[in-house]
């Protein structure tokens, strides 16, 4: 029992860095909406705002993955906490929307490090035996956070400003750092071996990677499956509250229940997953998740009522957490950290430009076809690549991928 309780001190520690810049994420997320929308009054000004993440990732995951594998994960985890806290501390200053933007893109670039750095850092820091229980609690402290940061960030603004909640996120960000720095540093560098970040360094690291999933065909298919998934989803969850709004007819009150009533299922999912992780193998995790979270999806492409997309929410959030906690462990018993960086940021490059492409289309799209007929599309395609990693995760030959044990 001591042992079992020494061996999840530290992963407890960064579950609690995790949560609480998570609900700190999402307090901003409500924040930084709502003075946007304040300073232009434009909903196109608003929704810019979800394009600069996946737009800055275009530009930058080139070369992260490049930074990263050759310097201290923790360190840079560290680093990018900190810069995210002065960023988001200096948003109440300044004067004029362009400005809030440029830091908005500095923000999302200290992300773009900090993703790629802690799977690496996770999976150093958390035994094998434990990453299927961790990564389970991980999925449930970011469901907790999906509810708990809004409902925050709200109250802070009723009771305070938009400003006074936009504080607490650069404080969430300055804990986290702080948390991170009192766990371990798990790799033993030596500084006059770190490589020059040069554009012959990021070329050569390019190969390397693709040599690797040349290779390693078998993980880069499976996890690239779940990735077409994800940007499936995205250009549908960007379609959300015209789709739910105009074409449903849910009312803006209808549509907050729903989200909340979603987190509500990712949470008890996350909680099912988190008390029975040990007895549930990774392959039924990943092939139960997708399935049903496909299922979840196609009901709502095709709902009519308010309960009808409910159920189809609630079934979505509560077997994604079985599907993250799943594909993540087999990415992080599969991939070596020595390289962990770089796939990483190759595989959400790729995510990345799809999901703005696939955003853009499905916006054009919807202006010519009926937006119905559109979610449908998005989701059966969805179902296919769906079936196919349930096929693939289910193949006897593969077993070895799905070891739990160090």
């Amino acid at each position: 029992m001591g042992n079992q309780l020494n061996k999840w001190k530290d992963p407890i520690i960064l579950l609690s860095s995790v949560g609480i810049s998570g609900i700190g994420d999402f307090i901003y997320l409500v924040a930084i909406n709502i003075l946007v929308y304040q300073m232009t009054g434009s909903a196109t000004a608003v929704a810019g705002l979800w394009i600069i993440g996946p737009a800055v990732n275009v530009l930058t995951k080139f070369w992260t993955g490049s930074f990263i594998d050759y310097r201290s994960k923790r360190l840079i985890m560290i680093g990018t906490d900190m810069i995210r806290a002065i960023f988001v501390f200096s948003i109440p200053f300044l004067p004029s929307i362009w400005l809030i933007y440029v830091v908005l893109i500095g923000i999302s670039a200290a992300k773009s490090f900090f993703t790629p750095a802690s799977m690496t850092y996770i999976t150093q820091l958390v035994p094998k035996d434990l990453r299927k229980r961790y990564n389970a609690i991980q999925s449930l402290t970011i469901s907790g956070a999906f509810i708990v940061g809004p409902a925050i960030g709200g109250a802070l603004i009723l009771i305070g400003s938009v400003h006074i909640a936009i504080y607490i996120n650069a404080i969430s960000f300055i804990i986290s750092a702080l948390l991170l720095y009192l766990l371990p540093e798990k790799e033993e560098l030596v500084r006059s071996d770190i490589p020059r970040l040069t554009v012959e360094q990021v070329k050569s690291d390019w190969y390397v990677v693709i040599n690797y999933f040349k290779e390693r065909k078998y993980i880069v298919i499976v996890y690239g499956a779940f990735v077409a998934t994800v940007i499936f989803s995205f250009a549908m969850d960007a379609q959300e509250v015209v789709f739910t709004q105009k074409v449903v007819g849910l009312s803006e009150m209808d549509y907050s229940l729903l989200i909340s009533i979603t987190g509500i299922g990712a949470i008890s999912g996350g909680v099912i997953v988190s008390l029975f992780a040990q007895r549930l193998s990774l392959r039924s995790m990943i092939a139960i998740g997708i399935v049903m979270e496909t299922i979840g999806y196609i009901l709502y492409s095709v709902s009519w009522s308010f309960i009808s997309i409910t159920i189809g929410f609630i079934i979505l959030g509560f077997f994604n957490a079985f599907l993250n906690a799943g594909i993540t462990t087999f990415y992080q018993n599969n991939v070596s950290t020595n390289i962990m960086g770089r796939v990483t940021s190759m595989f959400q490059l790729i995510q990345s430009f799809m999901q703005v492409v696939f955003v853009l289309l499905v916006g054009a799209v919807a202006d010519i076809i009926p937006l119905r007929v559109t979610i449908v599309s998005l989701a059966i395609g969805m179902l296919i690549i769906a079936t196919i990693l349930t096929v693939l995760v289910r193949l006897p030959s593969k077993k070895m991928y799905f070891n739990e044990t160090e």
